[in-house]
């Protein structure tokens, strides 16, 4: 998988997609969706559709695609060799989230979470499908949060497609399990070749799996906290995990705000209002320059 495109700004989000077949051009398409690495701590969230013509189905079916948590790495490798071979009539889009965008998302000040991440994901790869000439006809999408919610969200999007969420899509329909194993396979990649930007020396790249219940990589994440500057982007900050560990090894910070209630509270401290010049009640507004230029003035009466 070419990751050229995502290794110029690992920070942020990027596409990756096959070519359009024509048959999917010229035919109406069954598409699937589904993601991979919603729940560990390290690493990117990747998001992947895979859509093939309603008349091909048997033959992405005979190509044995299944649940790609099912499945080894080599087996998953092998599939989306198959599946990128296939470009006649099988076509691929996904969208690699960075540990720092999802981070940001959830900690902004309008905050963003996980589900509602991954629904704008699933939509954006549906609608990009649809721009690049896709017939789409139907979906079938891996749900997140409750299935029957997020189907009348995405049919009111889409009131043209026919849509199916269910839980376990990827092991009920072999259009999701397609996009199942072209999302995971991404994201074992850019795990494997993830480029750190900050300069940790002879970082231990032996992480375990990524998840927060893993020994391997709570023990890498404990050693390789800053004190001060945290962690290195390849690091979900916003987990509880990275949070646990940020709150006994970093250094705290004391923010001069967060007294402000407390210290406008006694008499001895000015309100910040003391310092400006309380208007009087009665003050004119003044007409825009536009009106006074020209001598215009306001009639109360015609």
């Amino acid at each position: 998988m070419e990751l050229s495109e995502w290794s110029r700004d690992p920070g942020s989000s990027c596409r990756l997609s096959s070519a359009v077949a024509a048959a999917c051009r010229g035919e109406p398409c069954t598409l699937g969706v589904d993601e991979a690495g919603r729940g560990p701590v390290l690493g990117p969230m990747v998001y992947g559709i895979c859509f093939c013509p309603l008349s091909k189905q048997q033959q992405l079916q005979d190509l044995k695609v299944a649940d790609s948590k099912t499945l080894t790495e080599k087996e998953r490798e092998r599939l989306f060799a198959k599946l990128d071979e296939a470009k006649d009539f099988i076509g691929w889009a996904l969208e690699i989230i960075s540990p720092n965008v999802i981070s940001t998302s959830m900690q902004q000040r309008t905050k963003c979470n996980l589900n509602t991440l991954s629904h704008d994901s699933a939509i954006g790869l549906i609608q990009y499908a649809l721009d690049s000439g896709v017939q789409v006809s139907e979906v079938y999408v891996d749900t997140v949060g409750p299935a029957e919610k997020y189907e009348a969200k995405l049919k009111q999007r889409f009131p043209e497609l026919e849509v199916t969420v269910r839980p376990k899509a990827d092991s009920l329909f072999p259009i999701v399990s397609a996009a199942s194993i072209c999302a995971k396979v991404a994201r074992d990649h850019v795990v494997q070749a993830w480029k750190f930007i900050e300069d940790l020396g002879d970082i231990n790249l032996d992480y375990g799996s990524g998840y927060p219940n893993d020994p391997k990589t709570k023990a890498w994440m404990e050693s390789h906290v800053d004190p001060i500057f945290g962690y290195p982007q390849f690091v979900r900050f916003s987990w509880s995990t990275a949070q646990t560990i940020l709150d006994s090894r970093a250094v705290p910070v004391h923010w001069d705000d967060d007294d402000e209630e407390e210290n406008a509270s006694k008499k001895d401290t000015p309100s910040v209002l003391a310092y400006f010049q309380r208007k009087s009640e009665d003050t004119k507004v003044q007409p825009h320059r536009f009106f006074t230029e020209r001598k215009l003035v306001s009639l109360a009466n015609l």
